[in-house]
C-alpha cells in the first residue's frame, strides 16, 4: 500500500518494518537527525534504513554546469540552489555522525558514478532551471529571466558536451544503517 507520509513523523507502529527506503529525500528533510530517529523507531531490530543523495555537486557534471552558467548571468549573486540543497548533504562523515545521534550503530556508504544521458543539452537545462527550486531563485534575481537563463544553461552544456545527445558523470552515495 502507498502512503504518502512526513518523514519526521512516521504515521506508522513502533518496529513495524524490516526496511525503510528514502530516494534522493534525505537533504531535503528539514531536521535529518529527527528523520533518521523516525526511521529507527518504526524499524524492526536489525531492520535496515536504505537512502540515497547525491554527491557533491561538481561530481554532477550537468547540475554543476547550469550552476556555473547562472553564475556568469548573476554574477554578484548566484543561484546556489542546486549546490546548497540537492548537492549540500554529501559529506560522509556528516552522514555517518548523523545517522549515529539517531541510533544506528551499522552504516555502509557506497559511492557510484554513472551517466546521466539526453537526447539534446536543452533537456537538462530545462530539467535544472525550470523543473526544480532554481526557478525560484532565477525568477528572483530577474522577473521574467527564467527562459533567456535556461537558454543560457542550454548553450553552456551544448559548448561543453555538444549539440546532439549529451551524456555527464552523475555520483551520488547510496547508504545503508542498521538498527
Amino acid at each position: 500500500t502507498w502512503r504518502q507520509a512526513d518523514a519526521l513523523k512516521l504515521p506508522f507502529d513502533d518496529a513495524a518494518f524490516d526496511l525503510v527506503c528514502c530516494q534522493f529525500g534525505a537533504m531535503f528533510f528539514p531536521d535529518r537527525a529527527a528523520a533518521y530517529r523516525e526511521a529507527k523507531r518504526v524499524l524492526k531490530p536489525g531492520g535496515h534504513f536504505l537512502f540515497s543523495v547525491w554527491d557533491r555537486i561538481e561530481e554532477n557534471i550537468f547540475a554543476d554546469d547550469v550552476t556555473n552558467a547562472l553564475a556568469r548571468i548573476f554574477p554578484h549573486d548566484p543561484p546556489r540552489f542546486l549546490a546548497r540543497t540537492p548537492h549540500g548533504y554529501h559529506d560522509k562523515d556528516l552522514i555517518r555522525s548523523d545517522l549515529a545521534a539517531a541510533g544506528f550503530s551499522d552504516v555502509a556508504i557506497d559511492t557510484r558514478a554513472e551517466q546521466s544521458r539526453a537526447s539534446s543539452p536543452r533537456v537538462p537545462a530545462v530539467a535544472y532551471c525550470q523543473g526544480t527550486l532554481l526557478r525560484n531563485e532565477i525568477d528572483a534575481r530577474e522577473a521574467g529571466s527564467l527562459a533567456s537563463a535556461t537558454d543560457y544553461a542550454e548553450a553552456a552544456i551544448a559548448d561543453r558536451h555538444g549539440r546532439g545527445a549529451v551524456a555527464a558523470k552523475i555520483q551520488a552515495h547510496f547508504i545503508v544503517a542498521v538498527v
